[in-house]
C-alpha cells in the first residue's frame, strides 16, 4: 500500500522559510544514507516487545552502515512517568544499542510542530471538530483496529475557540485518495496537545529518517501519516514492521500491564549477551540458547544476506 500511495501526486503546501529549512536539511540527511530511529514513549520501563524492536531497528541501521537515532514520543505529559526517560536510555545500553547524536525530545520540538499547524490551517487544510469520542464510536466505519472519522464536521465551518467548556480538534482535509483508508485526521487534540500522527510525520521528515522499523501493532498508523505526508507535499520514508512479541496466552506485551523486561531478567541473573540471544531467536534469526552480544549478532546476520529483511514486514 505505500508504494502506490507514495507514488501519488502531492498535493501544493507553501511553506514559510524555517520550515522549507527544516524539509530541505532533512531531504538532504536522508540522501547522505541510511537514517533510521526508535521512539518509544516514556510511560514505563521498556518490555521486551519494545526492545526487540529497538534491536531489529538498531541492526537494520548497523547493517546499511547508517545512522540511528533516539528520539522520545514525550508530548503527552500526564501519561510521562518519572525516571523513565533515564531508565530507556539505560536498558538500550545495558543491550549495547548505541545510538548517533543526542537523544531528540518532542517535547523541545513542539514549536515546530506549531508551525507545520499553522502553515496547514492558513492554507485551509484544517478544520475544527467537535465530535465527541463516543460519537465517532457510534457512526466511524472501522478500517483494521481504527475508525474512518465520516467527516460530520468537515464543512460545518465551526468556531476554533473555547464552547460549553472545550476547544475543539484539528482535523486535516485528507485528499480523496486517503478518504476511505484513512478519514480525516486528527493533526491537534482537544486537549491541546498536538497528535501523535502529526508530530511523528514532522520528525521523520525533518531527522531526514529513511525508514522506519517499528511494531506490527503501529502498521494501522501508516495511512494516516501517509495522508499527513501527502498533505505536506513530501516523500514518505519506508515503512517495515517487526512482529508482535506475545504473552504465553497470545497477547501483545503492554506497559499498562506491567510486562516491563529487564529489571526481572536482571534480577535473575541474565547479562545482556543471553537477553540479546533470547531476542534474537524469537526472530529465528539465530539458534535458540545462542549467548552473543548485539556487535556479535551483527556480525553474524553480515554473514546470512537477507535474514533480517525477512522478518521485517512492509
Amino acid at each position: 500500500m505505500q508504494d502506490s500511495l507514495a507514488s501519488s501526486k502531492v498535493s501544493s503546501f507553501e511553506l514559510p522559510d524555517h520550515l522549507h529549512e527544516q524539509l530541505e536539511e532533512g531531504k538532504r540527511l536522508r540522501h547522505q544514507g541510511y537514517r533510521g530511529r526508535f521512539a518509544p514513549s516514556p510511560t514505563g520501563p521498556l518490555h521486551l516487545g519494545n526492545l526487540r524492536t529497538a534491536l531489529m531497528s538498531w541492526l537494520q541501521a548497523r547493517l546499511a552502515n547508517g545512522t540511528w537515532l533516539l528520539r522520545v514520543d514525550d508530548l503527552d505529559r500526564p501519561r510521562n512517568r518519572a525516571g523513565a526517560l533515564e531508565s530507556l536510555q539505560h536498558d538500550l545500553r545495558w543491550l549495547g544499542l548505541d545510538w548517533d547524536g543526542p537523544v531528540f525530545l518532542q517535547s523541545q520540538r513542539r514549536g515546530l510542530y506549531s508551525s507545520v499547524l499553522s502553515t496547514l490551517r492558513r492554507q485551509g487544510k484544517l478544520y475544527a471538530c467537535r465530535c465527541s469520542r463516543r460519537m465517532l464510536a457510534d457512526v466511524s466505519a472501522p478500517v483494521g483496529r481504527g475508525l474512518i472519522y465520516p467527516g460530520t464536521c468537515r464543512d460545518l465551518e465551526l468556531f476554533w475557540g473555547w464552547h460549553e467548556g472545550r476547544l475543539p480538534s484539528w482535523r486535516l482535509r485528507v485528499s480523496e485518495q486517503f478518504s476511505e483508508i484513512s478519514g480525516d485526521v486528527i493533526l491537534r487534540r482537544a486537549d491541546g496537545f498536538t497528535a501523535y500522527h502529526l508530530a511523528t510525520v514532522v520528525d521523520e521528515l525533518t531527522l531526514g529518517i529513511s525508514e522506519v522499523v517499528r511494531g506490527e501493532d503501529l502498521l494501522v498508523a501508516m495511512p494516516a501519516q501517509l495522508a499527513v505526508i501527502d498533505a505536506m507535499s513530501q516523500r514518505p520514508p519506508v515503512y517495515r514492521h517487526v512482529p508482535l512479541l506475545c504473552d504465553a496466552q497470545g497477547r501483545k506485551l503492554a506497559k499498562r500491564e506491567g510486562q516491563a523486561g529487564l529489571d526481572d531478567l536482571r534480577s535473575q541473573g541474565l547479562g545482556p549477551s543471553q537477553v540479546v540471544g533470547w531476542l534474537a531467536a524469537s526472530q529465528e534469526l539465530i539458534a535458540v540458547g545462542s549467548e552473543l552480544t548485539a556487535v556479535e549478532l551483527l556480525s553474524e546476520l553480515k554473514k546470512k544476506k537477507g535474514a533480517l529483511e525477512a522478518v521485517l514486514k512492509p
